[in-house]
């Protein structure tokens, strides 16, 4: 597994990631920034979530801090801001916990951040690091495709239904390992 050192805690950066936010039959692109800063005393609040998430958005976080764990990976105590871009929609629902799971291990540089522009990516995390199916793979699937991204990364299970798009590569994964073993 990846070793950080103090020092690079204290460099730590910023991180965007890219999901999308479904609405009916369609989907806007969702910018995930995740900014990990100073160290943070036990006991005091070091995640933050901005831009209209719902609960279940905000309930992610125990998903993602144990996902991130069970997998190998450290949960630092760093300040970290994770800014759900544009502000203005509302975000619902538990798929973009792998999305900020992996901006924590970019902005911890924990892996690199290199590839996380080129895909739209989504799944909802089990404590485990597994991933549980999303709603809604074919409009995600067709902003993608819409956006230029390189590909989609998403649970298995919704694979077939996103691989209906014509001229994007879909990246059906099992898991948190999965994702992050194909971004490094």
């Amino acid at each position: 597994m990846y070793d950080i050192t103090k020092q690079q805690y204290q460099e730590c950066m910023l991180a965007k990631a890219y999901a999308s936010a479904v609405q009916g039959v369609d989907a806007q692109t969702i910018t995930m920034e995740v900014n990990a800063g100073r160290n943070v005393a036990a006991g005091k609040q070091f995640y933050y979530l901005l831009g209209l998430p719902d609960n279940v958005v905000k309930e992610g976080f125990q998903r993602i801090e144990a996902a991130i764990k069970n997998i190998g990976y450290e949960m630092p105590r760093l300040k970290l801001v994770v800014n759900m871009a544009p502000a203005d929609i509302h975000k619902e629902g538990s798929a973009y916990d792998l999305t900020i799971s992996v901006g924590i291990l970019a902005a911890t540089k924990q892996i690199a951040a290199d590839k996380l522009s080129e895909y739209l990516i989504m799944g909802e995390l089990a404590l485990d690091g597994n991933l549980r199916p999303v709603k809604g793979a074919l409009p995600l699937a067709i902003e993608a495709h819409e956006q230029k991204y390189k590909g989609i990364i998403l649970p298995k299970q919704n694979a077939n239904e996103a691989a209906i798009v014509d001229n994007l590569k879909v990246y059906g994964i099992d898991n948190l390992v999965e994702a992050v073993e194909f971004l490094i």
